[in-house]
């Protein structure tokens, strides 16, 4: 197994360097939090993961969560997991100092989760829905509710879930059944099924708490008749225990990767006796929910990034330690077999995940500084903050799970043959990866959101606001004589996004809305590659104007380094992404088509 996992001199880079979080202490929210302060909670963060993350992410994969008796057990570490994680306030890190929270940015949450994914992915998303769940309720519950459910989510003794898909419907919610009927008694009688829970069920937890998705009997049609319940696994009675509320455990699905993760199927109310307690107001469900739904996305995107950044240090220590073929210097069969990073072609291939997980990971701090100024901020810019927000969430959430694949497919090939055994973690990296395009709505509704929502929402103010930001990064590269070159390659790919856009935008003019969205998963992997490539200018200003003010060093160059690549061997990849999207041939639009399969 690898002996490193992920760098704390990266994450501090992006944190306090490219993306500026010590600005955040300035906000009333933060201000008791300085730099040093925020590095020892990483760092004990560290310590927690090194100890007991890591060592059991492959063995949570070997013995994994399975179902019994009608219930779901999962790997023992994990009943020491949850109990340690409270004692550090991950659950709710950035609630208020009232409900147990500790008031950090989010920057710093996703900090801290970059730490606990790339140790173990499976073991974190347990803590990370249960943080999610609490917040759900926190923001749209009554005081009741908060208080009954938020101090036993906040300190690990109760889990939560979100549970919004069905059988029936899948991701689209306008169509299902789940019922809620009025008892006036104070809750609703809840009846139906959800699958693909996450963490809906283990032994390490005295209750789960669904937040769920149902029908009040008599509401409208589609997606706006939907509400949100609090439907609890063990229902709190008067006298202060826990009576079960007829919402079972139906099953476990048996993954490819994630195996420490249970993903549950449950079944509410098969003896008329299940209870749901209405989150906010009825019918506005959906709309809470897409709070968290929100959040979950640009956590499934730092999973991604995480596990991506986890395989790459595992193939690096591999290619520093394996020795095969030899050199193709002139000296190269006098000094007989050489490590293999010392082939070009393996440098390349670690170039290419270094740049990918990197890349990704400064999309998701951008992304978190914007949510932390959309919350905090004082400067009147909320809501310029928030949909530059909503813009960049589906990439924040694709480009990950996406090249993240790519990247972990190309470890596996640093590694050879033994990238395919499983004596080593490639091939458990490349297995847990793949589920990140899928979570929180595949690739393809990532894709339809992104050109078909938030391209044309408000009249394009987000995609103006994204084209402001590149644009100041731009001019600020232009400082730099090493980075001018690079500048203007964003600008061209920045006009050809235009030009792209308006051809697509066309279609949709015209009415013809499949022409229009037919080819999104392939705008998404063009717009991704683009706010990479931004991203990575970002860290080339920050690297070069160290680089120019103090003293050369290697951690610097190498960003340079990989931001060159990355234009060298990802970015010219949009002009032929460019080209399938001008062509002017609509070939998955006609009925006809279907007979051709």
């Amino acid at each position: 197994m690898a002996n490193k996992y992920m760098s704390m001199r990266n994450l501090l880079f992006w944190l306090f360097e490219v993306h500026k979080a010590e600005e955040l202490f300035h906000l009333e929210r933060f201000q008791e939090y300085d730099r040093e302060s925020i590095e020892m909670f990483l760092q004990s963060i560290k310590d927690f993961a090194d100890a007991e993350l890591f060592p059991y992410f492959t063995a949570m994969d070997i013995d994994p969560v399975r179902y019994e008796n009608g219930g779901v057990v999962a790997h023992p570490q994990l009943g020491n997991i949850i109990p340690k994680a409270a004692e550090l306030g991950w659950f709710g890190p950035g609630f208020d100092y009232e409900y147990g929270g500790l008031q950090v940015p989010e920057s710093i949450f996703l900090a801290g989760n970059h730490i606990l994914e790339a140790a173990n992915n499976s073991a974190v998303g347990y803590l990370n829905l249960t943080t999610g769940s609490a917040n759900l309720i926190l923001s749209f519950g009554n005081e009741e509710l908060k208080q009954t459910y938020i101090p036993n989510m906040v300190a690990g003794k109760w889990m939560g879930t979100m549970a919004l898909t069905e059988p029936q419907a899948g991701s689209s919610l306008s169509f299902l059944t789940t019922s809620a009927k009025p008892t006036g008694q104070g809750y609703y009688q809840i009846s139906g099924q959800k699958i693909f829970i996450s963490g809906g069920d283990h032994q390490h937890a005295e209750n789960f708490i669904h937040l769920t998705l149902a029908r009040i009997e008599g509401a409208p049609e589609g997606t706006k008749g939907i509400s949100l319940f609090v439907v609890p696994k063990y229902r709190p009675a008067e006298n202060g225990a826990l009576e079960p509320n007829d919402v079972i455990t139906a099953g476990d699905f048996q993954k490819m990767g994630q195996r420490g993760y249970a993903t549950t199927h449950l079944v509410y109310g098969e003896n008329e006796d299940c209870r749901g307690w209405l989150v906010g107001e009825p019918h506005q469900g959906l709309k809470y929910m897409f709070q968290m739904m929100n959040a979950a996305r640009i956590d499934v995107g730092a999973t991604a990034a995480s596990t991506a950044t986890a395989a790459y240090y595992a193939s690096l220590q591999y290619a520093n330690e394996r020795s095969q073929g030899i050199s193709l210097k002139p000296s190269g069969k006098k000094e007989g077999q050489t490590l293999i990073i010392n082939h070009p072609d393996v440098k390349r291939m670690l170039l290419l995940q270094k740049a990918i997980t990197e890349g990704a990971m400064s999309l998701l701090f951008e992304c978190a500084r914007l949510d932390d100024l959309y919350r905090e901020a004082t400067d009147n810019k909320n809501g310029d903050y928030h949909m530059l927000l909503e813009l960049l969430t589906p990439i924040a959430k694709t480009y990950p799970a996406e090249a993240g694949q790519r990247a972990i497919n190309t470890g596996l090939q640093v590694l050879g043959g033994y990238g395919y055994c499983m004596d080593f973690p490639l091939q458990q990296y490349y297995r847990d990866i793949r589920i990140m395009s899928i979570y929180e709505g595949t690739t393809g509704i990532q894709s339809l959101d992104l050109l078909g929502r938030k391209m044309v929402m408000k009249n394009g103010r987000a995609v103006d606001l994204l084209v402001m930001a590149i644009e100041e990064t731009i001019h600020e590269a232009l400082e730099y004589n090493t980075l001018i070159p690079y500048a203007k390659v964003l600008g061209d790919k920045m006009r050809l996004t235009d030009k792209v856009f308006r051809h697509l935008a066309a279609f949709a003019q015209k009415g013809n809305l499949e022409a229009f969205l037919a080819d999104a998963t392939v705008f998404m992997e063009f717009a991704g590659t683009l706010v990479v490539a931004w991203q990575w200018l970002k860290m080339g200003i920050v690297s070069s104007r160290f680089l120019v003010e103090k003293q050369d060093d290697d951690f610097h160059q190498a960003k340079l380094h990989t931001m060159k690549f990355f234009y060298k061997y990802e970015v010219p990849k949009m002009e032929g992404l460019s080209q399938v999207m001008l062509n002017e041939e609509q070939l998955t639009t006609s009925d006809k088509v279907k007979d051709f399969f």
